[in-house]
């Protein structure tokens, strides 16, 4: 999606946006995410603010209220500030972290922070008064027809594990940014698309599982039900590679495949390193 600057909006929607933050001297675009119309960081006497939104009558604008409605209720997530829609615009204020995007390679400080923040997002229930279809639903098409019980969960699940989705705190804590694609999902859901992420990074699949291994929820989970989840998301995946291809998405699929390969074996032969 082509970006907007700052100073292209409507005078009337930055009037209302700073009455919440005051006069802003500066702005920066993001540079990384493909789905937000603005996406800035404004700069103001009082500090910096992040601001992300759309245009009032964009079909998605829904999903900007969906993010900002289940970031309130996340654990390690920015906060979220403000909300205004004003000038055509629906724009939604953030916290600003002062951080850095995480390093996933093998050896990284960054994995245990990692860790913690799966362990925590693993343990926090769906916010049942947010009307969501559940990931199962939403990957009905790549799923078996009679979809395992394991894979029906309803916990809070970010569903987007790219490291551009989060920042490591000066203070050693790692948040979680852009809630839009969140879902209902088994606890573990998160801390299994982790997995390809890591191999993408440079882990063997077994180095990957391994790390994954020590969030409780995904230890837990039934193997066979996290085999069927890794046969999924590299279903889901090489799908979108070839009808909506992205310069991301060949290593992604890639490594989604190398891990479904790895677990579909570990079935086959009853591999230890898949039993929790």
């Amino acid at each position: 999606m082509d970006r907007i600057e700052w100073h292209d909006l409507p005078a009337t929607t930055r009037a209302a946006v700073e009455r919440h933050t005051g006069p802003v001297e500066a702005a920066e675009t993001a540079p990384h995410g493909v789905m937000s119309r603005l996406a800035c960081t404004v700069h103001t006497p009082a500090g910096r603010t992040f601001i992300k939104g759309t245009r009032h009558d964009d079909p998605q604008a829904w999903v900007y209220r969906h993010e900002a409605r289940v970031t309130r209720r996340a654990p390690l997530a920015p906060g979220v500030l403000w909300e205004i829609d004003a000038g055509g615009w629906l724009l939604y204020g953030y916290d600003y972290i002062d951080g850095r995007h995480p390093d996933l390679a093998p050896g990284s400080d960054d994995l245990a922070p990692l860790l913690r923040t799966l362990t925590v997002t693993s343990e926090v229930p769906w916010p049942e008064a947010l009307n969501k279809k559940p990931l199962h639903t939403r990957w009905a098409e790549f799923l078996p027809e009679d979809v395992p019980s394991g894979l029906q969960g309803r916990g809070l699940a970010h569903t987007d594990m790219s490291p551009h989705n989060m920042l490591m705190t000066r203070g050693g804590k790692l948040l979680l940014l852009d809630w839009a694609l969140s879902c209902p999902a088994p606890g573990w859901a998160d801390t299994a698309l982790t997995v390809p992420r890591l191999i993408s990074a440079g882990h063997t699949p077994e180095q990957a599982e391994t790390i994954a291994q020590q969030v409780p929820a995904y230890s837990a989970a039934d193997p066979a039900t996290v085999t069927t989840f890794a046969r999924t998301v590299y279903a889901a995946w090489e799908d979108w590679e070839r009808t909506r291809p992205m310069p991301h998405r060949a290593a992604l699929t890639a490594a989604a495949q190398t891990w479904a390969t790895y677990r579909e074996k570990g079935r086959q032969t009853g591999a230890h390193a898949l039993s929790p």
